[in-house]
Order: structure tokens, then sequence, then C-alpha cells
């Protein structure tokens, strides 16, 4: 045969996690994130990872999340933030990304201080790439698999913990880029919950930081 078939994309899922697996607290709390975080080390390996994304995925809490924030910011990490195209996975649509009433108090505080330190001023077509993102409606592993047969680089999941979870329990990620922070949550919203049967799962890699924290990426085996 000398036709071949053309590769489909990657999915890959980026999340902070504790060390006893959640993603959030039992209130979607992130503060720990910001508390456990930071140096950069650990900021390197997030740019390396947006550099080779072609496109954002996440749930609509994320994106109101980050809309409310990411604009604003002079941190390394906003321009690939801002400028790779974004869906966001929604059945009902969304509202106004400013809406504050979305917002998470961790991703305010953080707002607060970025725009104390920096202010930065965003530009209309940083505005846009968060005010006009395409929206998936759709089934799930439709949407997914209509996007990884699309060109371009990876996929690149943000979460939030529901939107994550239905990812994993699909099976439709390939590779997981996590970053483990050294914090005990006790309890909080986990990243893997409702599998119906275990996943084994091959290391690729190991990252410490000067934080404390370490990224640990996987692929199914």
């Amino acid at each position: 045969m000398t036709a071949t078939t053309a590769a489909k994309r990657k999915l890959v899922l980026k999340m902070s996690v504790s060390l006893d697996g959640f993603v959030a607290g039992p209130n979607g709390e992130a503060d720990w994130v910001f508390r456990t975080s930071g140096g950069d080390d650990s900021t390197r390996w997030v740019l390396d990872t947006l550099g080779d994304a072609g496109v954002h995925i996440m749930g609509s809490g994320s994106y109101y999340d980050m809309a409310a924030f990411w604009p604003y910011s002079e941190m390394p990490l906003a321009r690939p933030m801002n400028d790779i195209p974004k869906v966001i996975f929604s059945r009902h649509g969304l509202d106004d990304g400013t809406r504050g009433d979305q917002t998470t108090k961790a991703f305010a505080e953080a707002k607060a201080r970025n725009a104390e330190r920096h202010g930065a001023t965003p530009t209309v077509a940083v505005l846009d790439s968060w005010a006009r993102p395409t929206v998936a409606r759709g089934d799930l592993v439709e949407e997914i698999q209509r996007l990884k047969q699309q060109p371009g680089k990876y996929i690149l999941a943000h979460g939030g913990a529901r939107f994550a979870r239905s990812l994993v329990t699909s099976g439709l990620i390939d590779e997981y880029r996590l970053a483990i922070h050294p914090v005990i949550l006790g309890q909080g919203q986990p990243l893997f919950a409702g599998l119906g049967s275990p996943a084994d799962l091959r290391l690729l890699s190991v990252t410490p930081f000067s934080s404390g924290a370490m990224a640990v990426v996987y692929q199914p085996a």
C-alpha cells in the first residue's frame, strides 16, 4: 500500500494535583496551587508544555477563571495562554467571560496581586482571544475525536475537575502532564474517580522543582 493514514494529534492533560490526588478543595479551593509552586524551573517546564500546544481545551468554569486572569497578566505564561486558540466545552454555551461570580477566590486574589504589581493592559487581540473562543456543545468523545483529526500541534486540556474526569474516564487522554504539589489536602475534588477498571500507565519523565513540587509525565501503557 502506498497510501498512509495521517497521524492523529494527541490529547495532553495538564493539571496541578495534590500529593493525595485532588485537583481542588471541596469547594473548588486552589490557593494551595499558588502557595506550593513558583520558581524559574517550574515556569520553564510549563512554557515548554504550552509551546508544543496547538489549542487549549477546558470546561466553562476554567474558562471563566482564566478569562478573568490571563489577559491582565504579565507573567511569562501569559503570552501562550492568550495567543493559543481556545475550545470551551459547554452544553449551554457561554455568558460574558468577565462575569465576576464565575471567578474563584484563588484566581480573583491572583488577579488582584498581578494588577497591583504590573497592571497589564490587554490588547484588543488578547481580549478577543478569550471573548470569542470556539464552543463545543456536542458529545465529548465526538468533539475530541474531531479535534484530533485536525492538523496542528497537540491538544492541551486544562480542566476543571469534572471536565478532566470526563476525559480520563472516556479514555481519550494520550498523555498526562501532572504537576504534583507538596501538599496533602485530605479531601476535595479528585482527578481519578469513576474509572470502570484500573488504567496502567508508562512513566516518561520526572522533573523535580525547587519549590518541592515535581512534574510527572505518563502515557497509557
